[in-house]
């Protein structure tokens, strides 16, 4: 009989991507007060890894080097060696994160600091190899350069935590942004987009979504058709790309080329969620049938495969069988065998051939063709996906993380509602509104929030993006007439985030102010994969503002723009979620009816990303002013409000007007 693998601290974790490594021969610790102790205590470097559970060159490196008896060796003789998942702690990432983006390198993950035994950073990078090879050096000679210069060398390594605080110290004075700035962010930003495959030029390609609603928003605002355009041709390319699991939904991370042809195969719950709001959007205005049918297949997906516990788990691994991949790539073979007579007709339109498009396998795709065929078509290719997604489940899964985390749901509740609405889809509403009342129960303690739970285990901080997320969420639902109770909860997290993470200089902090202590408090307004909570909260505040009439959520959401003016002017792409808040601020348009449940359909159904649909105006809300008759509809922005308006068309012109 085997003997049972040695385990080590993370075994005790709840986090997949930390379970991952419990068998590690390295001696991990995880992120925890008795970890940063015992290096004080003994004066020894720390060597931080942070990753993820669905990170390919993540788990390269722990095949490589972890699982590796040798180099494990050399880890527990020179370092306490810390374990980090960066979606469970992104405050940790942040900071060593933009550390290693100080020193010139370029970011991703794994992130492998080294770290004092204060835990300042002095040295990094990303993916080391076993041997040398990318023009990377061998992971062990750098274990060992770095120990020894630790040791030995101590003026250098002081130098480098000293110059690496100056550069995380990126405090500005407060600033102004200029009316027209997410107009102006947009044109600077229209420049580096690909107008034939969409995305942004070259390769990788990431599915950006708040580039896209930036771009979306500059046609809104502008008319200007071209900005729309980019925005669908990117989506189109993307729903058509291998990027897209024909199979089975969803959406993978990215695309490694230039095409959306090949994907990175992971597919995380924040890319679907951002990308079932967008393609709403687009349907709302082009009635294209293909982002009808994408957003349809990703819920579907999402219910069978993401549901957990009545929240939804945070994403799928790429690999399978220790290949990336595997599970949602074809031989024609293969194909041939389940489809029979019909896997010619289906082979033609998803490229799948003898040679393979990729790795001598197939990724399904359509690029081939502009958009969706006739009807007829399209039901004889839904029957043979159904027939290859039920072989295909046969196959050994990759690896599910089914941690549920409060801002990436809040994210999908706030994407299901404008879904739900824009497709008059009343289950996906319900399953908005289902999931929301979970989260806020489990993530909910108080008036406070935790980031992340799985089965029982808590992990009992919670964020600002948690707040932002969740707040999004219920406002959206709101927006979509459900929630009776969300501006309340809105109201109450918005107060925990002013109490608790309010910056000095008005923007918001990532952690509260009784969390625990790191070397630095993280307070960049830069986005990731998903929004900045300062972007996003500028957005949700903007909306709480036209909602309730209460102009205090004007003032906050003017604090935290000209808190982070300067930073956004300096990194425009970095900033899109603070561009795209303050158009909502200046630009949110809401839509007032009297007993015309027609035209607050048409409202929601507008597409446009800056419309609200009242019950009744509130306090200071220029339609009070107003009496519109039964069966019409009043439009009001900046101020200014229209005559009545009596039939969609009108309605959804009106809103879309130009200026």
């Amino acid at each position: 009989m085997a003997l049972a693998k040695p385990m080590n601290r993370l075994a005790h974790e709840a986090s997949p991507y930390l379970i991952q490594h419990a068998h590690n021969p390295v001696n991990w610790w995880p992120w925890c007060p008795e970890a940063l102790e015992e290096a004080r205590r003994t004066d020894t470097p720390i060597l931080l890894s942070i990753g993820y559970a669905a990170c390919h060159w993540c788990h390269v490196m722990a095949h490589e080097s972890f699982e590796d008896a040798a180099t494990a060796a050399v880890m527990n003789e020179r370092f306490i060696n810390i374990k980090v998942d960066r979606e469970e702690r992104p405050d940790i990432d942040q900071i060593y994160m933009a550390a290693l983006h100080a020193t010139g390198e370029q970011g991703g993950w794994p992130l492998t600091m080294f770290l004092t035994s204060t835990a300042e950073p002095f040295f990094g990078g990303t993916y080391f190899p076993k041997e040398a090879r990318f023009g990377r050096p061998r992971f062990v000679d750098v274990l060992t350069a770095v120990s020894d210069s630790y040791k030995s060398r101590a003026d250098i390594v002081t130098g480098n935590v000293e110059a690496l605080r100056q550069r995380l110290d990126t405090r500005q004075d407060p600033g102004e942004l200029p009316a027209d700035a997410p107009l102006r962010a947009a044109t600077q930003l229209a420049g580096v987009m690909d107008p034939v495959a969409g995305g942004t030029r070259g390769a990788p390609k990431f599915p950006n979504a708040g580039l896209f609603e930036l771009l979306w928003r500059a046609y809104a605002r502008s008319g200007e058709t071209s900005y729309r355009d980019l925005v669908l041709t990117s989506l189109n390319r993307i729903a058509m790309g291998g990027i897209y699991d024909h199979i089975g939904g969803g959406f993978a991370r990215y695309s490694v080329d230039e095409r959306w042809l090949v994907p990175h195969f992971e597919k995380m719950l924040y890319d679907n969620a951002q990308l079932l709001s967008l393609m709403a959007d687009a349907w709302c205005v082009t009635g294209d049938p293909l982002y009808r049918a994408r957003s349809q297949e990703t819920v579907a997906w999402l219910e069978r495969e993401m549901a957990v516990d009545g929240l939804f788990a945070a994403s799928l691994d790429a690999d399978s069988e220790g290949e990336e991949g595997r599970f949602y790539v074809w031989s024609r073979a293969e194909v041939d065998g389940i489809l029979g007579p019909d896997a010619a007709r289906f082979a033609e339109a998803y490229d799948i051939t003898e040679a393979g498009n990729w790795e001598g396998s197939n990724v399904p795709n359509r690029l081939a063709a502009a958009g969706l065929g006739d009807e007829a078509t399209e039901a004889f290719l839904a029957d043979c996906r159904s027939r290859l997604l039920a072989a295909r489940e046969a196959r050994p899964r990759p690896g599910r993380d089914d941690k549920a985390l409060a801002d990436w749901n809040g994210l999908l509740v706030a994407a299901l509602a404008r879904a739900g609405a824009a497709f008059d889809r009343t289950d996906w509403l319900d399953l908005a509104e289902t999931t929301y009342h979970v989260a806020k129960q489990r993530f909910g303690v108080g008036d406070r929030l935790i980031h992340a739970m799985r089965g029982d285990t808590r992990v009992d901080q919670g964020f600002a993006l948690d707040y932002a997320a969740m707040i999004h969420a219920a406002l959206g639902l709101v927006a979509a007439g459900r929630l009776p109770d969300g501006l309340a909860d809105a109201y109450r997290w918005v107060e925990t985030l002013e109490a608790h993470h309010t910056a000095g200089h008005g923007g918001y902090y990532w952690n509260a102010d009784d969390a625990e202590s790191l070397i630095m408090r993280p307070d960049s307004p830069q986005d990731e994969a998903v929004p900045n909570a300062n972007g996003l909260m500028v957005k949700n505040l903007a909306t709480l503002w036209v909602m309730t009439g209460d102009d205090r959520y004007e003032a906050i959401a003017r604090r935290i723009l000209r808190a982070h003016a300067r930073a956004a002017a300096q990194n425009v792409f970095s900033c899109t979620s603070l561009f795209c808040g303050q158009d909502q601020l200046d630009r949110l348009a809401s839509v007032t009816a009297h007993d015309a449940p027609t035209l607050v359909m048409a409202a929601r159904r507008s597409g446009h990303p800056a419309v609200v649909a009242l019950d009744a105006p509130p306090t200071n809300h220029p339609a009070l002013q107003m009496a519109p008759p039964e069966g019409t509809a009043i439009v009001c922005r900046a101020g200014v409000c229209s005559l009545p308006l009596a039939d969609t068309k009108a309605l959804t012109d009106a809103l879309w007007q130009a200026g």
